[in-house]
């Protein structure tokens, strides 16, 4: 028989649907008519072992033994669902093949696939790999005529595995010389570190340094006012030139009033000449579907929701009502197979939600933007509506918005470009070089869909017909005393865009330029729950729409080295791990170094006074600084937010934890 085993029983029960019936139900399975058998996990069965289990002696935490690394890594069962298992264990003996049905990402594929090697099915059986991304029957249906074999998963499987035992090694050792380090100066804080979690914290810290340190300054701007020999008026902002620069900031803002009055004086009465006149018509596609950090984005802006509000409506969206397809991608492509399917898709956001039926008519169905492109999706495509027609009335009022943004963002695929003018024109008064812009919108295309109110960062304007050579008439300059602005607080919005867009807060020009296009810090399926850990552990806190550090935060940072703060390290782990699933690196590759850049950190902890933690809260008396970790940090880490989760949880950054010898 072949057995199917799912990452959750939502998805199982969705793959049995379409089986044959009639069905028997079991403990933990469902059997169907034909013999074929579909079980499922419950997030992940297995757990890595604390570190006593590889020695007694790691139960002190204490600071002489580390850093901890096993030398053959164990799993062990979860006991919370040690049942289902156990179940699993039972119907694997049976299988004659084994259907991997693990989400489709690198987590989904190493969940799994550490079950299979788990449990002893024999390497000489069948594996086959089921990608669904879509709980409707017919999108399951396809999903079973396209069974792959499991082999081509492996690699997603050791990248996946790598970045586990990575974690593991980082955050269990980090935290513990770190907390130990705090203990040393009177703090009683758990101090958990971790490799997407920690260089997060830093980016917050550093941006609050910056506006605690940040000192208002006036700077100064010039306008002419300018008239045609037509009587058309416009203005132009003085560019200033290379003489000025010793009266300029890096930003080239001019900061001596009486160099801005003294061009005021000049310009006023006299002629200006057209030195250049520039007018492009351009075009610009629309934006591509979402992935899930595009959407969280979007929505923290628009709806003021955080990353794991997004994440949490999204699953109920995917799993309970079946109207969007699989939420934690990190692709903005569509397969080009979908494409014959997409007129089922506009009538199913039309039908669900009536407010874009006007989009949906005025889509064009022919149009074909640039996101159906094979070459650009694997595993899982872009956030997009499914095929079946919901009932707006039972969803809540925050799973419509999301809906809404989803749809909407996929009619834009069917909507042509918004084509503009931009127009520049340089003139020259009294030698001094100005400078006007302008933009006129020639076809709002996918921006019609939008509304005015998203288009507020356009130039939207025109100029007045010149010519190269023309003499204009400057009537008056005008003086603008500005003041420079501090750094703006991180937002929900803006955390996440420095996550997906990670490249720029790199310090290393030559990592940063490497970096340009990885896929930033964390991945989609685990920065929400990196985001809301630092806000349990008590390491960030909002002030309005604000996300600042907290004391215990800042002194986190301020304690431990720049390598552990900065993203540059996670961001070069990040560009490995894709590089082990793409084929292109090895897992030894990846863990020798990291393992050796491991022990020159908690020799740096060793060294280190504690005196960043002197003025955090004292012990409280009674409490357990060293509690032992709960098991059951899946994906998002729920357990590593409970309070007297240790190390192991706490640093997991909210990735899923899994590890398995035999996969590697």
């Amino acid at each position: 028989m072949r057995l199917f085993i799912a990452e959750k029983p939502s998805l199982g029960r969705a793959i049995a649907d379409v089986l044959p019936k009639p069905h028997k139900k079991g403990e933990g399975y469902i059997e169907t008519a034909q013999g074929d058998v579909v079980t499922w996990c419950i997030g992940h069965l297995l757990e890595q072992a604390e570190p006593d289990a590889y020695d007694a002696a790691y139960k002190q935490w204490r600071m002489e033994p580390l850093p901890i690394i096993p030398e053959q890594w164990q799993l062990v069962a979860k006991p919370k669902t040690r049942s289902q298992l156990t179940a699993i264990k039972g119907l694997i003996k049976r299988a004659d093949c084994v259907v991997n049905a693990g989400d489709p990402d690198r987590e989904g594929q190493l969940l799994v696939d550490e079950v299979i090697a788990h449990l002893g099915y024999p390497k000489h059986k069948p594996v086959q790999r089921c990608l669904i991304s879509d709980l409707n029957p017919p999108a399951v249906r396809r999903a079973l005529d396209n069974l792959r074999d499991n082999k081509e998963f492996v690699p997603l499987a050791v990248s996946a595995l790598a970045r586990s035992r990575a974690d593991w090694l980082y955050g269990i050792n980090m935290t513990r010389a770190y907390t130990l380090l705090g203990r040393k100066a009177g703090c009683s804080s758990l101090l958990s570190v971790g490799r997407v979690q920690t260089p997060l914290l830093g980016l917050v810290v550093r941006r609050d340094l910056e506006i605690d340190a940040f000192v208002p300054r006036p700077f100064f701007e010039v306008l002419a006012h300018l008239m045609t020999p037509s009587r058309d008026s416009f203005t132009a902002k003085w560019l200033p030139s290379e003489a000025c620069q010793p009266w300029q900031d890096e930003e080239g803002r001019v900061l001596q009033r009486s160099l801005a009055e003294n061009v005021v004086r000049r310009i006023a009465g006299k002629p200006a000449l057209v030195e250049e006149v520039e007018e492009q018509a351009r075009k610009q596609a629309p934006p591509l579907p979402y992935n899930l950090s595009s959407l969280q984005i979007d929505a923290a802006k628009r709806f003021g929701m955080d990353a794991k509000r997004v994440l949490d409506i999204c699953q109920s969206l995917y799993e309970r009502h079946k109207l969007i397809t699989y939420p934690r991608s990190d692709s903005r492509h569509l397969p080009t197979e979908h494409y014959g399917r997409a007129s089922r898709v506009r009538e199913a956001i039309a039908a669900t939600a009536p407010t874009l039926a006007g989009a949906v008519a005025a889509a064009k169905g022919s149009l074909r933007s640039k996101a159906w492109n094979d070459a650009k999706v694997d595993a899982h495509h872009a956030i997009i509506p499914t095929e079946k027609q919901g009932n707006a009335n039972t969803l809540s009022a925050d799973e419509s918005k999301i809906y809404m943004l989803v749809a909407r963002q996929y009619l834009l695929q069917f909507y042509p470009p918004f084509e503009y003018n931009d127009s520049r024109v340089l003139l020259r008064i009294e030698g001094g070089l100005f400078q006007a812009k302008a933009r006129r919108i020639v076809k709002a295309g996918w921006k019609a869909l939008l509304g005015v109110e998203e288009d507020d960062e356009e130039e939207v304007g025109t100029l007045p017909a010149l010519r190269q050579g023309e003499t204009l008439h400057c009537e008056r300059g005008e003086l603008l005393e500005k003041m420079t602005q501090a750094p703006k607080a991180f937002t929900d919005a803006s955390l996440l865009a420095a996550m997906t867009g990670i490249a720029r807060y790199v310090q290393d020009p030559t990592i940063r330029k490497t970096l340009r296009d990885t896929d930033g810090l964390g991945t989609e399926a685990t920065r929400a729950g990196i985001i809301d850990l630092l806000f349990k552990r008590q390491f960030l806190h909002r002030q309005g729409k604000s996300i600042k550090a907290t004391p215990t935060g800042r002194a986190l940072v301020q304690a431990l080295p720049d390598s552990a703060t900065t993203p540059d390290m996670t961001a070069l782990w990040e560009q490995s791990l894709s590089q082990i699933a793409e084929r292109h690196g090895s897992y030894q590759q990846f863990m020798e170094p990291l393992t050796s850049q491991l022990h020159q950190l908690i020799e740096g902890a060793r060294h280190n006074t504690g005196a960043d933690f002197s003025a955090l809260p004292q012990e409280s008396a009674g409490r357990n600084p060293f509690p032992r970790r709960k098991s059951g940090a899946g994906r998002g880490s729920k357990s590593a937010a409970k309070t007297g989760t240790a190390a192991k949880s706490a640093s997991r950054s909210g990735a899923r934890k899994t590890t398995k010898a035999k996969v590697a």
